[in-house]
C-alpha cells in the first residue's frame, strides 16, 4: 500500500489537537507535565519510598504510574511535589504562534481597562 498520509502540524498541545476546548486542553497539558515530572522523580525508587516521598497511598501511586490523568487535579499534583520538598513555578504567557487561534488575544491591561500612569 503506497497511499499518501496526510500530516498536519501540531498546535503544540496534543489535547488541543484532539479537540478539547482551549481551557480544558491547557489544564490537561499542565497536569500531564506535572504527572510526568513526578513519575520521573519516582523512577528508581521503591513503591514504599515513593509513597513516603510524595505523601501518597499505594493506589494513588499506581494511578500516577499508569498515567490516570483523570484522577489528579493540579492542586493534588502540586501538593505531592511540595511534600517532596520541591516547588512548582507557573508562568503565564501568550501561546506560541502555532497555538494561537484566529481570535485576537487582548493584552491583560487592555482587558482590565487599565491606563498607563503618567506623571
Amino acid at each position: 500500500m503506497s497511499g499518501r498520509v496526510k500530516v498536519e502540524q501540531s498546535s503544540g498541545n496534543v489535547f488541543t489537537d484532539l479537540g478539547f476546548p482551549d481551557a480544558e486542553a491547557e489544564s490537561l497539558m499542565l497536569r500531564s507535565q506535572l504527572m510526568s515530572d513526578v513519575r520521573e522523580m519516582a523512577r528508581g525508587m521503591t513503591q514504599a519510598k515513593a509513597m513516603k516521598c510524595f505523601g501518597i497511598t499505594q493506589s494513588c501511586l499506581n494511578d500516577l504510574l499508569r498515567g490516570r490523568i483523570d484522577r489528579f487535579s493540579l492542586d493534588a499534583l502540586v501538593k505531592m511535589i511540595a511534600f517532596a520538598g520541591l516547588c512548582v513555578q507557573l508562568r503565564i504567557a501568550h501561546p506560541p504562534a502555532t497555538r494561537r487561534t484566529a481570535r485576537r488575544i487582548p493584552r491583560p491591561d487592555a482587558r482590565l481597562g487599565a491606563r498607563p500612569i503618567t506623571g
